[in-house]
C-alpha cells in the first residue's frame, strides 16, 4: 500500500502545487495499480485548475498569466502520465535496483516539473495585489484566507 501511496504523491505533486497533506489524502488506499492512480490524478487536473482559479480569485486582467500557469500544470500532468506509463510497462520485469532507479527518474521529472510550475506561478503571483497575495499564501499553506 505504501508503494502505491508514494506513486500517487509523486504524480500529484508533480502536476499540482497542492499542500502535501492534501496530496497524501488524495492517493487512494488499497490494491490500486500505479497506472490507475495516475489515470485518476491526470483526469482531475482540470478540476483542480478550476478549483484553484476560484480560490485565488483570478481576475480577467490576470487571465494571461493564469493561462500560462494552468498550461504548465497540464504539461506536467502529461509528462508524469508518460513517465508512469513507461514505468508501468517495465515494472513486472524490474529487479529491485531498476525499481529504485525508476523511482529516482520519476522524482527527477517531478522536481523539474515543480521548478517550471514555480516559475510560472511566480509570474502570476507578481501580478497579484497584496490582498490577493495573502489569499494565495493561505491557499498554498493549505488553508484559504478570506479577504
Amino acid at each position: 500500500m505504501e508503494r502505491y501511496r508514494l506513486a500517487g504523491v509523486l504524480a500529484l505533486a508533480g502536476l499540482l502545487a497542492a499542500p502535501l497533506g492534501a496530496v497524501a489524502q488524495s492517493a487512494p488506499a488499497g490494491g490500486h495499480s500505479e497506472a490507475g492512480i495516475l489515470k485518476n490524478m491526470s483526469k482531475d487536473v482540470d478540476a483542480h485548475i478550476a478549483q484553484l482559479h476560484g480560490q485565488l480569485e483570478i481576475t480577467p486582467a490576470e487571465e494571461p498569466q493564469w493561462a500560462a500557469f494552468a498550461q504548465v500544470m497540464r504539461e506536467n500532468a502529461a509528462q508524469m502520465d508518460a513517465a508512469f506509463s513507461a514505468r508501468g510497462q517495465t515494472l513486472p520485469t524490474m529487479d529491485a535496483v531498476e525499481n529504485l532507479q525508476s523511482y529516482a527518474q520519476i522524482a527527477q521529472i517531478q522536481s523539474a516539473n515543480m521548478q517550471k510550475l514555480a516559475a510560472a506561478f511566480q509570474t502570476l503571483y507578481a501580478s497579484f495585489p497584496e490582498a490577493q497575495r495573502k489569499v494565495a499564501d493561505g491557499v498554498f499553506r493549505g488553508h484559504e484566507v478570506k479577504r
